[in-house]
């Protein structure tokens, strides 16, 4: 199966009828009189006619796969997820003991053995079953692929793969008999898109080493050896901002919180050597307080497998963990950190990650930094069934919006067209999206843009003289450099939280132009600094130019990857501030946003939009190494123009209010109006 990827710049029976959170739209109905169901997103998407490698049917090899199990009582569990995450509920943050919601949706046995026994009369054996807990419950098998063509009603063909590999795929979409099929929710490994190897993990990367000059906050240098962009000298970017900047920014220090008291987990692939050690040393650099005794501790969901460069490059996940945990850290100083590693980036493995969280109660908020094109992904409903399962016990799962805009074709080569990701477009997360984030010198909040980038490179003339290539802000696609996520779901209506926020027009209008009878669910929810150059600084122990020696170093980081475990740690304080977990955090953020309205002297949100300080365009000049990783020059010198968010039909405009460039904006009084929920 495709991999899933981190987010760094550089089942059909999932819910029942009108849910109170938004019905979700998915393509298994088949008709009555068909003694066999469709089961979602067992057709991968890119295996399509012309990526056929050959026209000859796969009929040898052997299959490994998960049935993942529908937890039990579904319309009940729509139902209770809708009643604990509504501010408007008498049952608001009345949440179930993890005992009690294992006791009351947990698979039955005789859900179970009907699976098993579909699946082994087709000659397929079960390997593992899975099903002691309803959050990632499974039943593994594996067989050949005859059995396999026979149990899932499967003809299997080989395409070129999203890597460009060959791999082996379904050629239709895999089916169970209608007698199971409302027990089975997806169905991973029945594509080859990446062969497993169980390699030991390697050591960390090199370093991305920021080229001077620049500021330690923002307009502290002015390029004036450069030349004018919009009619002025404009200023050098960020050398990336500390954690007390961004707290004094967003309200965390005003607000007197310190996540004292609450859990966050962190869920990436695999797992830095150095990751505790490097968070503790960063925090001493900075002026913060390391870990306290007990407050990180580390989980492993299964075995690592695909570590390789060439498959889930488990060195480039060190980076992406070490800033998720160094940025929960950062905003919320004393809330307890669970770091969770999933065995590789495979939508099971990132699945199995997830449920262990929920099954086993390990935090009350879950960050996460990845994703991939809706389009990809083939764990969607199980994922769903746990966030629904983990909203009962009083856990939020926050989940980066993506860095590559509305993943238009010009923003990300792998896209079949415009879309959102997954799982940031679930009903049931909260999606965090960017933003170009502008701080003080006393560590206060000047504005804000959507995170989206146009680079317009300095060329030398003959003359001696200097210019901007293009006329700024230079070029879309070609010089297209990273943007938050965003955009309109194709596959999930409009939750009811969302209704009276986001504009009709808005909800209403799908990515390919047309036009949805029915609203839709729009991301992101809220946003948070994202664009690298007013990133953050991150601390990481690193191959050093020599190419020999490993050793601590501080880097500027940016993306949706920064944004979703900032707000995170907000969200921690938050709870602090209202006295224990609130849980699915959506039907609050949008509450909070209706009641603490933009502009009044506790507003929740700052609006963020394109052009904060009046018409005309914001940029900065940034300096790279022509080789960050080694610090080689020469020099290479840009203009980045910010707040343009793609351009024609990938634009995502960010306007006054709710917008799918930054949702309801990023926190300004969040902290402090969280006491005000029922």
């Amino acid at each position: 199966m495709p991999q899933v990827t981190r987010l760094r710049v550089v089942g059909a029976t999932i819910a029942a009828g009108a849910l109170a959170l938004g019905s979700l739209v998915t393509a298994t109905t088949a008709q009555a009189a068909n003694p066999r169901r469709a089961i979602a997103h067992t057709h991968p998407s890119w295996a399509v006619a012309a990526k056929r490698l050959s026209s000859k049917p796969v009929t040898a090899g052997t299959v490994s796969a998960r049935v993942y199990l529908t937890p039990s009582h579904q319309a009940a569990l729509a139902s209770a997820v809708a009643a604990v995450s509504n501010p408007a509920s008498k049952s608001y943050r009345h949440f179930m003991s993890p005992a009690a919601v294992r006791a009351e949706f947990a698979p039955s046995a005789a859900e179970v053995a009907s699976v098993k026994s579909w699946l082994t009369s087709a000659g397929l054996s079960v390997t593992k079953v899975n099903a002691k807990f309803p959050a990632g419950a499974y039943v593994g098998v594996r067989g050949s692929v005859a059995a396999a063509s026979k149990a899932f009603g499967v003809t299997f063909g080989t395409y070129r793969g999203p890597g460009g590999q060959s791999a082996r795929a379904p050629q239709q979409a895999a089916t169970a008999p209608s007698s199971v099929a409302s027990s089975v929710l997806a169905v991973s490994g029945l594509d080859t898109a990446k062969s497993q190897i169980k390699p030991a993990l390697p050591p960390p990367g090199p370093n991305y080493w920021v080229a001077k000059p620049c500021s330690t906050y923002y307009g502290q240098l002015t390029a004036t050896n450069k030349p004018k962009a919009y009619g002025k000298y404009q200023p050098w970017t960020n050398c990336g901002y500390t954690p007390s900047q961004v707290r004094g920014a967003y309200g965390v220090t005003s607000s007197g919180m310190t996540g004292k008291g609450q859990t966050v987990a962190i869920v990436d692939a695999y797992a830095s050597p150095t990751i505790k050690s490097d968070a503790n040393q960063f925090a001493t650099v900075v002026g913060d307080q390391p870990f306290g005794a007990g407050q990180f501790k580390q989980y492993k969901a299964g075995p690592y497998t695909l570590a390789g460069a060439n498959q889930c490059d488990a060195a480039g996940w060190y980076g992406e963990e070490t800033l998720d945990v160094q940025s929960v850290h950062g905003m919320a100083p004393d809330a307890n950190v669970r770091y969770v590693a999933a065995g590789s980036c495979l939508d099971s493995d990132l699945l199995e990650a997830l449920a262990k969280i929920v099954n086993q109660h390990l935090a009350s908020i879950v960050s996460n930094s990845w994703g991939e094109p809706a389009q990809y992904s083939v764990t969607e409903q199980a994922n769903n069934a746990i966030f629904q399962l983990g909203a009962l016990e009083g856990i939020g799962f926050m989940f980066s919006s993506g860095d590559s805009g509305y993943e238009g074709p010009g923003q990300d080569p792998i896209s079949a067209g415009n879309q959102v990701d997954s799982p940031t477009s679930s009903p049931y997360v909260t999606s965090v999206g960017g933003t170009s984030l502008a701080v003080s010198k006393t560590k206060s909040y000047q504005w804000e843009t959507s995170w989206g980038t146009i680079n317009d490179p300095l060329i030398h003339l003959k003359n001696g003289g200097k210019k901007w290539q293009y006329t700024p802000p230079g070029k879309y696609p070609a010089g297209y450099g990273g943007s938050g996520g965003g955009g309109v779901s194709t596959q999930y209506t409009q939750p009811s939280y969302q209704a009276g926020v986001v504009p009709a027009s808005l909800a209403t209008k799908l990515p390919d132009g047309t036009t949805s009878s029915t609203p839709m669910r729009v991301i992101p929810d809220v946003s948070a600094l994202a664009d690298p150059s007013t990133g953050i600084l991150v601390g990481q122990t690193t191959l050093q130019p020599d190419g020999k020696t490993y050793a601590f170093s501080l880097s500027r980081i940016g993306g949706t990857s920064v944004a979703c475990p900032v707000f995170a740690g907000i969200e921690a304080d938050a709870q602090q501030a209202a006295g224990g977990a609130l849980g699915f955090a959506n039907p609050g953020i949008y509450y909070l946003d209706t009641h603490f309205a933009y502009g009044s002297s506790n507003a929740a949100y700052n609006d963020v939009t394109d052009h904060p300080l009046g018409p005309g365009h914001l940029a900065q000049v940034r300096n790279n190494y022509t080789n960050p990783y080694t610090k080689q020059g020469p020099l290479l010198t840009y203009l980045r123009t910010l707040g343009v968010n793609g351009e024609g039909a990938d634009a995502l405009p960010a306007v006054k209010g709710y917008d799918d460039s930054t949702g309801v904006g990023s926190p300004e009084n969040y902290i402090s109006d969280a006491p005000s929920l029922p």
